[in-house]
C-alpha cells in the first residue's frame, strides 16, 4: 500500500450513523456550516469485523479509511447514541484499529500527533457516563491528542442561540490547533 505524503488541513469526519440523513449528518452540515472538511460516511464503506487470523475479504475497505486518516491532521468522529454508546459501525471501526497496532504498525505510526474531536447526538438531556473513554484512550494509545466533545441532546428544540453556542464552542476547540 503506498501512503500519500500530502497532508491536508482539512478536517476529515468520520461519521457512523445507520442513517444518511439522520440528526448526527444535520448535527454535522450545521456545525461545519461554511468551512471545508472531508467526509468518510461509514455506510459507505465495508469494514469486516476485527478478526484474530488477520484475514479479511478483498472487499474490506478498512486500510482505504485508514489512509484518509493519515492524510489529515484533525479527525472527527461522529456518532449517534446508540443504547448509551458509539454507533455498531463505529465500534465495528474501532475494534479495526487493533490491525494499525498489530499486523499494520506502520500505518498506526503515522496516525501520532493527530488530533481528535467527539461530536455526539443522543436523545438524552446529557451525555452518558463514560461514552467518551473509548474515544479518548483509543486516541491516547494511538498517541493521537483527544481534544473534546460536543454534545447535542435532540431533547430540547434547537435554537439559533443554542446552535450557535454549540458551533462556537467546536469551531474555536479546532480553530485552537490551528486548523
Amino acid at each position: 500500500m503506498e501512503i500519500s505524503l500530502f497532508m491536508t488541513e482539512k478536517p476529515l469526519v468520520i461519521l457512523a450513523s445507520a442513517r444518511k440523513q439522520g440528526f448526527t449528518k444535520n448535527f454535522l452540515n450545521t456545525i461545519f456550516a461554511n468551512k471545508d472538511y472531508d467526509l468518510v460516511d461509514l455506510l459507505d464503506f465495508h469494514i469486516s469485523p476485527y478478526s484474530y487470523a488477520n484475514n479479511y475479504p478483498s472487499t474490506d475497505e478498512f486500510l482505504k479509511i485508514i489512509e484518509e486518516l493519515i492524510r489529515h491532521k484533525v479527525i472527527v468522529f461522529a456518532t449517534p447514541v446508540y443504547w448509551y454508546a458509539m454507533s455498531g459501525i463505529m465500534k465495528t471501526f474501532f475494534d479495526r484499529f487493533t490491525d494499525v497496532v498489530t499486523t499494520k504498525k506502520h500505518l498506526g505510526r503515522l496516525l501520532k500527533g493527530k488530533s481528535t474531536f467527539l461530536l455526539a447526538v443522543g436523545a438524552e438531556e446529557e451525555l452518558p457516563n463514560g461514552f467518551e473513554i473509548p474515544f479518548k484512550l483509543t486516541s491516547d494509545y494511538l498517541q493521537m491528542k483527544y481534544q473534546g466533545c460536543i454534545y447535542y441532546s435532540t431533547k430540547f428544540p434547537i435554537t439559533q442561540d443554542r446552535l450557535q453556542t454549540i458551533t462556537q464552542q467546536f469551531k474555536s476547540k479546532v480553530k485552537s490547533i490551528n486548523c
